[in-house]
């Protein structure tokens, strides 16, 4: 097993700060109150995305809310500036057809090449799924996003499929060409009702960036109930990096970012983020408890991002070989997927990929392709088909 790199497309905006990136103001510029901020233009995510694949990465993981472009239009916009990426398309379950998103998937599939990941979110705020018109519970939205997953695989069989279910009816549900090569179904879910679901319909489980030995605990309760289905789960993490060619360089970026930060900022972004009914989120608010004591919650693992952000909310801080001897922690518990991120996204793709994927390369961790883009005067190719 080696390790797959996937980096991310900021598109709700971007910059050198954790501060709020959505506060544009007329015509997407950038709000006076928090300086260098990027808006998510196409151009701007075309040069994050042909960093990306120059650099070796797989992937770039899109996100799906209402402060972000539509992941779907972004990605397909941005498919006609690489020629090898491919994209990790989050969506929700529950938002459109579940045999419309099986059509668009192998729509996207044929105009890319291949080229399309799944990023399954079912969703852990309420208040954000009702500006959408979705009213389900939490627990109700993965009961739904089981039957959702179980309809597009078989309308992707190519034959008329049939589902009776609480949440869909569906009569002679197909895709009259299904996508080839099917995509991977990337899922996360910490929650008592996320597990079931990833097992049954996850080819690749994505948890965020806990401490090691917790993330060893899901590795091994999703794997169990995996096997109750008779199924094989791989396994993902989603990170931040700050790698630096010294290991001073790398902690004086992340005090640089803390110091943006304010205690009214830190105290607003915990409220809000304690309102999610998100098991994962709770999690992560737990790892520091809205504290900047302590941060450092694992050799080289930093829970500053999570003080403001939500979702993933720790960093790879550290040398470049210390950024690597975590990940290779990491690997050694079964994790194959590293997606990854940066602020900014478009420099942090460089120090990461100048600096820590020759380290990973000289290890042995990658796979041929996306070891020869670390080499001097070897071929920029990313890695190939799954």
């Amino acid at each position: 097993m080696t390790v797959r790199l996937h980096w991310f497309l900021p598109t709700g905006g971007d910059g050198r700060t954790l501060v709020d990136r959505h506060a544009y103001g007329p015509n997407g510029q950038a709000g006076r109150k928090t300086p260098g901020l990027r808006p998510p233009d196409i151009e701007y995510l075309a040069q994050i995305a042909k960093a990306a694949e120059r650099l070796g990465f797989e992937a770039v993981l899109t996100p799906t809310g209402t402060w972000c472009e539509d992941a779907w239009l972004i990605t397909a916009a941005l498919s006609q500036h690489t020629e090898r990426l491919k994209f990790l398309v989050a969506f929700r379950p529950g938002l459109l057809s579940p045999t419309l998103a099986a059509q668009m998937a192998a729509t996207y599939q044929r105009v890319t090449r291949g080229r399309l990941l799944l990023n399954v979110v079912t969703g852990g705020d309420s208040s954000e799924q009702r500006r959408f018109g979705d009213h389900l519970d939490h627990d109700r939205r993965y009961e739904r996003t089981d039957e959702f997953l179980s309809i597009v695989r078989g309308a992707w069989r190519g034959e008329p499929y049939d589902f009776q279910g609480t949440h869909y009816q569906v009569d002679g549900g197909l895709t009259a060409l299904p996508p080839d090569p099917v995509p991977e179904v990337f899922f996360g879910g910490s929650s008592q009702a996320a597990g079931p679901v990833a097992a049954r319909h996850a080819d690749v489980y994505l948890t965020w960036g806990e401490p090691p030995a917790q993330v060893k605990e899901k590795i091994d309760w999703i794997r169990s109930l995996a096997e109750r289905e008779g199924r094989t789960v791989r396994f993902g993490v989603r990170l931040h990096t700050i790698s630096r060619d010294s290991s001073a360089e790398a902690w004086a970026t992340a005090n640089r970012l803390l110091d943006d930060l304010d205690a009214d900022t830190i105290a607003a972004a915990q409220t809000a983020l304690g309102r999610s009914e998100s098991v994962g989120q709770r999690r992560m608010l737990e790892l520091h408890g809205g504290s900047r004591n302590q941060l450092e919650i694992h050799p080289n693992l930093w829970a500053g991002v999570g003080l403001v952000r939500g979702g993933a909310g720790t960093a790879l801080v550290g040398s470049h070989a210390e950024v690597a001897d975590l990940i290779e922690e990491y690997h050694a518990l079964g994790v194959e997927h590293f997606v990854l991120s940066g602020y900014p996204h478009l420099e942090e793709a460089y120090w990461f990929g100048e600096g820590v994927i020759p380290e990973l390369a000289a290890r042995g961790l990658l796979n041929g392709t996306a070891a020869e883009s670390s080499g001097g005067g070897a071929p920029l190719l990313v890695a190939g088909g799954r």
